[in-house]
């Protein structure tokens, strides 16, 4: 069903001017957190998902959106005047990543604090072998449900002892546990349904899971889809899972030259620039950003295209980075205990750092004060573009987002994000400068990190083949062409010693000119060290095995080949019969399963048809061997007569030498 429009009204002045009034613990908590007044989205939002009203919720990234549907969770959980009962679920939220599921489920465990009852229970979660304390009155105990970190069997321990009713996590592991008997979430207790990323929920692969949870939950229930893009995938779903929903858009307008008023996808507080540079002087240029940007940035953000190249880049930006700046990565592949650890890392990092990541830290992440984003390698989905950079600038917050394009084509990116209502301008403060010897001179720091451990120099060969990839992948083709790449500047933007084995570098010398022996680059570890020698000395000598053999093959390079040939032939023989035989294998099982699905009737025609068809093949068989019969008789015949004419011929009738 099409939701229903609903203008956004200018936000109040303050929280206490919403009707009905929030509880006053609610307002302490808005108040401990410096939130003086809501903003548009979350005034919007409250005025109507507070009720019964089914909400989707489209608005800028950065404008508040976790707090626009926390805030009528909890008051929808807590009203009544007896709790839930034990094992019965009410309030749900999904979310795409473990990430935005542990972060959403941190802020509203501080939430939650400020309500007595509910952070009395809160504070025995660490107590493993105890069961939550009953309570008189309505009460929200949460769950954290996200694959990896822990076991499922884990979580349905914990949720039979603690009885939540309240469930945050990923598509997967909530599914999972839906599934189980012992978790009941019925029509008389479940309350609330909130999505949050919904369109990443469903670009991401979960459709399968979420139609599972939605088959598990009530429909009479109030649902929130929260996103800062919709796409027709949420709209399909919007058609399925809700119930005359009301659609909030909240957007952004800002005034430009001449008068003209234009929509922003991002808030005003966020500037959102680009520099044109060559490949070998990205990381010299991010550099200087970071030494140059006044203030200094305390957190920043650095997107990569692949997990290889976060990888790469965390190991070899140590020596390269402005002093003062320590390094964390998050990226797919890391184990989810690490990934869960650097991000807390970088969140409550004190000095400045830099986070090295993909795009699993460009949606829903809300990072406190970062402020600058640089987006080495420009996304291949352009919307992705506008999340990625709404990682700075967020609630209020000045915010720098710059994206590296190479010269040439590439700088049509620009004209293409004016057309997507995402306007961005040249860099100009701070002013980027690098020369060939700045540039060539970080190559260099990088390439020797690479000549001093092996493991550096494979991870730097797998780091550009998949941004290869990704590059061959991306979505404006017409603007990110292969074609126009510089192979060689690309490799000294990476600090390679070789460029890798791929189709598009055929015909450019790999060496790059270093002249490097790659084979001579030693293990870092002195044990895969060792063991690398060993193999590499162990196939010289199978090589020179095969040489030895090759020239003492009795030096008959013809019979050898003749032998080579007729063992190639047997094989194939061999080859060939096995394949014969696995064809009337297949043959056999396919009749006995025809005849399996056959009437005794069909059976019986079937069968005669095959006595007939064997009673030709029998005559045939006959008739050809009587044919080749009649053809070597004749062909006996004809030589018989043969030899007979020639000794006719051949008696002259000689009768000894004349005298």
């Amino acid at each position: 069903m099409a939701p229903v429009q609903t203008r956004a009204k200018k936000a109040p002045r303050s929280w206490d001017a919403l009707t009905p009034p929030l509880a006053q613990w609610i307002l302490d908590y808005l108040s401990s957190m410096g939130f003086e007044h809501p903003t548009p989205v979350q005034k919007s939002c409250l005025d109507l998902f507070r009720g019964n009203k089914d909400v989707v919720v489209e608005a800028v990234t950065g404008s508040g959106k976790t707090l626009a549907f926390l805030l009528p969770v909890v008051e929808k959980l807590l009203r009544g005047d007896e709790p839930a009962k034990r094992h019965h679920v009410q309030g749900i939220i999904i979310s795409p990543t473990r990430e935005l599921a542990s972060q959403i489920h941190n802020v509203l465990a501080n939430l939650i604090k400020f309500h007595g009852p509910s952070a009395e229970i809160l504070s025995t979660y660490g107590k493993a072998d105890e069961k939550r304390p009953t309570s008189s009155e309505p009460v929200i105990v949460l769950q954290l449900l996200v694959g990896g970190t822990t076991k499922a069997a884990e979580d349905l321990s914990a949720f039979l002892r603690l009885s939540p009713n309240l469930l945050i996590g990923t598509p997967g592991r909530l599914a999972e546990l839906l599934s189980s008997p012992y978790v009941k979430a019925p029509a008389s207790s479940f309350e609330v349904l909130v999505m949050d990323e919904a369109d990443r929920l469903l670009d991401m692969g979960f459709s399968q899971e979420l139609n599972r949870i939605l088959g598990y939950l009530p429909k009479q229930r109030r649902t929130g889809l929260f996103s800062a893009s919709l796409s027709e995938a949420v709209e399909r779903l919007i058609t399925v899972g809700l119930l005359y929903p009301h659609k909030i858009t909240v957007r952004v307008k800002s005034l430009k030259d001449g008068g003209i008023i234009q929509e922003r996808k991002t808030p005003m507080s966020l500037q959102m620039s680009y520099i044109v540079t060559p490949a070998s002087q990205k990381i010299p240029a991010l550099c200087q950003l970071l030494a140059n940007l006044e203030p200094r940035p305390a957190r920043s953000i650095v997107f990569f295209s692949s997990c290889y190249a976060v990888k790469y880049f965390t190991r070899v930006l140590h020596g390269v980075l402005p002093t003062g700046y320590s390094i964390v990565s998050l990226h797919g592949k890391l184990e989810p205990q690490v990934r869960e650890k650097n991000f807390e890392r970088f969140v409550n990092a004190t000095s400045p750092t830099v986070l090295l990541t993909t795009d699993i830290a460009a949606r829903g992440l809300d990072i406190p004060q970062v402020d600058l984003v640089v987006q080495h390698d420009p996304p291949t989905d352009t919307k992705v573009f506008i999340h990625r950079c709404g990682r700075a600038g967020r609630a209020g917050r000045r915010g720098l987002a710059v994206v590296m394009l190479h010269p040439g084509r590439e700088e049509g990116y620009v004209q293409l994000l004016e057309v997507r209502q995402t306007p961005i301008t040249p860099l100009e403060k701070p002013a980027i400068s690098v020369t060939e010897e700045e540039a060539e001179q970080v190559s260099g720091k990088i390439r020797a990190q690479s000549l001093a451990d092996r493991e550096i120099y494979q991870l730097a060969q797998r780091a550009f083949v998949s941004w290869a990839r990704s590059y061959i992948e991306h979505q404006a083709s017409s603007i990110f062409r292969v074609s126009d790449l510089d192979w060689t500047d690309l490799a000294k933007g990476y600090g390679l010693v070789e460029l890798p084995k791929m189709p598009e570098v055929k015909g450019i010398d790999r060496s790059l000119g270093l002249g490097i022996d790659v084979e001579s680059i030693p293990f870092k570890d002195k044990v895969r060290e060792k063991k690398r020698l060993e193999e590499l000395e162990k196939w010289k000598k199978e090589k020179e095995a095969r040489l030895a053999a090759q020239q003492n093959s009795n030096g008959d390079e013809v019979a050898g080949q003749k032998r080579k040939k007729n063992s190639a032939w047997s094989e194939k023989a061999d080859n060939e019969e096995a394949k014969l035989a696995r064809r009337e294998k297949k043959r056999k099982r396919r009749e006995a399963e025809k005849m399996g699905q056959m009437g005794e009737k069909e059976k019986e025609d079937a069968k005669k048809l095959e006595e007939l068809i064997a009673q030709v093949r029998k005559q045939n068989e006959e008739k050809m061997r009587e044919e080749k019969e009649a053809r070597r008789a004749a062909k006996g015949e004809s030589a018989v007569k043969k030899r007979k004419v020639v000794e006719e011929d051949s008696d002259d009738g000689f009768e000894g030498f004349d005298d």
